[in-house]
C-alpha cells in the first residue's frame, strides 16, 4: 500500500497552502509545458491518478472530455474536490494507486501529476494503465525529477561565496529515499531517467516527447524564488501513446 501522508494533519495544512493547491493550474510554473503535451480531449474518457483537489478533472471536462475519473488515496483530497465539483461527468474515487485495477480498453487518455514516484512498482503500474487505454489512448505524467528524488538532503548547500548547490546523492541506487516535506519521513521512489522511459517502452508504450521542466525568463521574473530551479531540474514530464 502506498504511504497516504496527504491525511496526516500537518502535512495537509503546510500542502494546502502551496500556491499550486490556493491558485490550482495558474499556480503550477509547469503547466503550460504540461498544456503544450497534451492531446484533444474532446469527446474522451479520462482517468487522473492521484487527482488531488480535482483542478486538474475539472479543466479536462472544460476541455471537452466526455468524463473524467479522479483517483486518489487521500480522503483528506477528495473531500475537498467533491466540494468544489459539481459537474455530474466527473467521479472521483479512493483508491491506491499501488494496486488500483482498471478495466481494459476503460479510457482515451491517462493523466497524473507528481505522484508516481510515491509508487514503489512502477512497473505494474504502467502495464495496468496500457491496458486501460484504448487502442490510439495516451498518457502524460510528470513525477519529481530523478535529480531531485537522489537529493541526499532536501535543503541547498549553500558555499563561501553565496552560490547554492543541490546535492545528490547515489542517483544509480534506486528504491526508497525519505525526506521531510511538512511532516517527516515522507516516503519516494528514486528511478532513474532511463529506468522510468524503459519501463514505459517495455510495457508496450512509444515515448512521444520528454521534457525536464526548468522556469522561463518570464516566469523567474514575475517569481523570483524560481530561479533556484535553474540550477536543477524539478520535474520530469513525459507524453506516452498506446
Amino acid at each position: 500500500m502506498a504511504q497516504n501522508i496527504y491525511d496526516n494533519p500537518d502535512f495537509f495544512i503546510g500542502y494546502s497552502q502551496l500556491p499550486r493547491q490556493i491558485h490550482g493550474l495558474d499556480g503550477a510554473p509547469e503547466w503550460p509545458a504540461i498544456r503544450a503535451m497534451l492531446p484533444d480531449l474532446t469527446g474522451s474518457r479520462v482517468v487522473d491518478f492521484g487527482c488531488g483537489f480535482g483542478w486538474a478533472t475539472r479543466w479536462m471536462r472544460e476541455q471537452g472530455a466526455a468524463s473524467v475519473l479522479g483517483l486518489d488515496i487521500s480522503e483528506n483530497m477528495l473531500t475537498r474536490a467533491r466540494a468544489d465539483t459539481t459537474d455530474p461527468n466527473i467521479e472521483y474515487r479512493i483508491a491506491d494507486i499501488e494496486t488500483v485495477e482498471l478495466p481494459e480498453s476503460a479510457f482515451d487518455f491517462a493523466y497524473s501529476a507528481l505522484t508516481f514516484h510515491y509508487i514503489k512498482d512502477f512497473e505494474r503500474l504502467a502495464r495496468m494503465i496500457y491496458r486501460a487505454l484504448a487502442p490510439g489512448g495516451s498518457m502524460v505524467f510528470t513525477i519529481e525529477h530523478p535529480i531531485f528524488t537522489a537529493a541526499a538532503d532536501p535543503r541547498w548547500i549553500v558555499d563561501g561565496d553565496g552560490r547554492k548547490t543541490w546535492p545528490v546523492n547515489r542517483y544509480s541506487v534506486e528504491g526508497e529515499r525519505r525526506t521531510d516535506w511538512f511532516a517527516k519521513g515522507v516516503l519516494k521512489y528514486h528511478r532513474t531517467i532511463a529506468t522510468t522511459l524503459n519501463t514505459l517502452i517495455r510495457a508496450g508504450f512509444t515515448v512521444q516527447d520528454v521534457e525536464e521542466f526548468a522556469p522561463s525568463a518570464e516566469q523567474i521574473r514575475l517569481n523570483p524564488g524560481l530561479e533556484e530551479e535553474i540550477e536543477r531540474p524539478m520535474m520530469l514530464l513525459v507524453a506516452v501513446a498506446r
